[in-house]
């Protein structure tokens, strides 16, 4: 009987979201150890080896740096993809009412950021990083409310989820129109009748995902060389795949629980022992008081909380929504800092935003401490806004 409780327990805990936060905290703290010892050199150079197949007419020959950040993510962006269509089609974003408060939030928690940062950054080489404080990572913002538990109402971490969700979505729509290189048409081209031909799949009601999954790696490669970032060839495939409001599992919905343990388990911890990698100098504190620490210091901590606490108070006055069932108007603020946990996307897109390695080296760790202290403002101002209520 201990056995049985003990497995249901641990089946209970590996589902909250809460283990894949904790292993993402793990693998960032390891990365930055591994980074500031004598491993980090080798650290360094194991990523920079290339893996891979080339010929004249194909060319799969990258860093292993590369496989993770574009392959490996694509992975992430096609189980982002998977999520962001299953809430448009029968989840909170189905309904106009339900999803109209996260998507106006969201859209003021990308903005206000995006602004803070490029005000202060205006003119200057590190203005291309705009959009880094705009994202929020969703792995650690829920994990965060998750270990909450019933301190916080369950209509909010729906409300977060949703939030997340679209934040997402705005933050691959601004890595599609302003992070990509110069176009090439032809292999865009290629992709776009790949994606056609899903589609067409989609319209046969072709249920094996494999019909998906396998062209979907052909649109990978060729996004890759077309100029767009390789990642968002997960999210086309992700939103061919086909899916239904029922209760009948859809292959979007079976696509989905086979890849929602290896993204949070493996990918994104793997994406954060690769890419967290910060050599820490002296230098660093000080950097988080130039142009660019500032900037994503407080478009994340402030910008975040303002700009979703701002958009649901103007939204609630002008009757266009409603508050989650059960919130105050302090656990929007503690979700808009919670907002403010940018680690994840954050990290991907100062990877776009920059070529010189010490500026990527100063954005990640001023993502890193605002991520931090978002983490625990918000986690801190939601368990004593319960403590005052309970009592």
């Amino acid at each position: 009987m201990a056995k049985l409780i003990n497995t249901k327990i641990w089946k209970e805990f590996s589902e909250s979201g809460t283990l894949g936060g904790i292993l993402l905290f793990l693998c960032l703290i390891l990365s930055l150890i591994i980074a500031n010892t004598s491993l980090g050199e080798s650290f360094n150079d194991f990523l920079s080896t290339e893996i891979g197949f080339h010929s004249e007419k194909l060319h799969l020959n990258y860093s292993i740096s590369l496989w993770i950040n574009d392959g490996l993510m694509a992975v992430f962006f096609l189980l982002v993809g998977l999520e962001i269509k299953r809430e448009l089609v029968e989840g909170e974003l189905s309904s106009p009412k339900n999803a109209l408060l996260p998507i106006l939030c969201a859209i003021g928690g990308a903005i206000i950021p995006a602004v803070i940062y490029y005000v202060l950054n205006y003119g200057k080489p590190t203005s291309a990083g705009w959009g880094i404080p705009m994202a929020t990572d969703i792995a650690f913002a829920l994990a965060v409310i998750t270990m909450l538990g019933k301190r916080v109402p369950a209509s909010l971490k729906i409300f977060l989820a949703a939030l997340a969700i679209v934040d997402d979505l705005l933050a691959i729509l601004v890595i599609v129109i302003f992070y990509s290189s110069k176009l090439d048409f032809t292999y865009l081209m290629y992709a776009g009748v790949v994606f056609l031909l899903l589609l067409v799949f989609n319209r046969m009601k072709i249920k094996n995902i494999y019909f998906y999954i396998i062209p979907g790696i052909f649109i990978w490669y060729f996004i890759h060389n077309s100029g767009i970032h390789a990642t968002i060839a997960g999210v086309l495939t992700a939103f061919a795949l086909p899916t239904t409001a029922d209760d009948v599992e859809s292959p979007l919905e079976k696509l989905e629980h086979i890849l929602v343990k290896p993204v949070n388990f493996i990918i994104i911890p793997i994406f954060a022992l690769a890419n967290t990698n910060i050599h820490m100098e002296s230098s660093m504190v000080q950097g988080l008081f130039s142009s660019l620490g500032l900037g994503i210091l407080l478009g994340l901590l402030l910008g975040k909380p303002i700009g979703i606490l701002l958009v649901s108070w103007l939204s609630v006055k002008l009757k266009i929504c409603e508050l989650p069932q059960d919130a105050t108007w302090t656990h929007i603020l503690g979700v808009g800092l919670l907002g403010g946990i940018g680690f994840t996307m954050s990290i991907f897109i100062s990877l776009l935003s920059f070529s010189n390695p010490v500026l990527i080296s100063e954005a990640k760790f001023s993502i890193l401490i605002a991520s931090v202290l978002s983490g625990i403002l918000g986690y801190t101002l939601l368990k004593i806004n319960y403590k005052k209520a309970k009592n």
